[in-house]
């Protein structure tokens, strides 16, 4: 696949076939990706928790939120769940802040996910200090992004903005609208 095609198929999944197993490989393959990627003065400040076990993923699920703008869906059903989280984590005895490491590291992930058959979504709405404290991740870290992985169910549809709004937004058949703006409202010509 090409690699805007690549970029057309990753986008935000957060329904998927709990029963796909994610291997330990596969998600080391994934976090290889992030590690190959930009930071900021190279400090390379992240750190990488790996999960896929289904007991390891019940635990993570109720520490999340997902999807502000549907406001009548409060995540995945079992069944529908991720079968893999990496939690992104910044190591704060090497940075004071991550800049936005975090964010290129996650895309980098994502696009490793989509070209292996898989998905995903980016968390940053967590209850940080629960999780902390019930995987006992050492005050020396900061928990950043949670990445959700999956193999998708859902189908994501890229619509053109109308009237300004920009929420996303699920189709009588479960299809995910997200709306772009248009190419031409982005650059600027002055």
């Amino acid at each position: 696949m090409n690699l805007k095609d690549l970029f057309l198929k990753t986008r935000t999944c957060r329904r998927f076939d709990e029963a796909h197993q994610i291997s330990q490989e596969t998600l080391e393959n994934l976090v290889d990706l992030a590690r190959l990627s930009a930071s900021g003065g190279n400090r390379q400040p992240l750190k990488y928790l790996l999960y896929n076990s289904p007991q390891e993923c019940e635990r993570i699920f109720p520490h999340l939120a997902w999807a502000a703008y549907l406001k009548d869906w409060s995540g995945p059903v079992r069944g529908e769940r991720p079968s893999a989280y990496i939690v992104i984590l910044g190591d704060k005895s090497l940075a004071d802040n991550f800049g936005v490491d975090h964010g290129i590291a996650a895309h980098s992930i994502m696009l490793g996910a989509v070209n292996e058959g898989l998905g995903g979504c980016i968390i940053a709405s967590i209850k940080r200090e629960e999780l902390c404290d019930d995987l006992k991740i050492p005050d020396h870290y900061e928990i950043l992004f949670i990445l959700a992985i999956g193999k998708p169910v859902e189908t994501i549809i890229i619509d053109e903005i109308k009237d300004g709004d920009v929420k996303y937004w699920r189709d009588a058949e479960g299809g995910h609208h997200v709306p772009k703006r248009n190419l031409n409202d982005l650059i600027l010509r002055l």
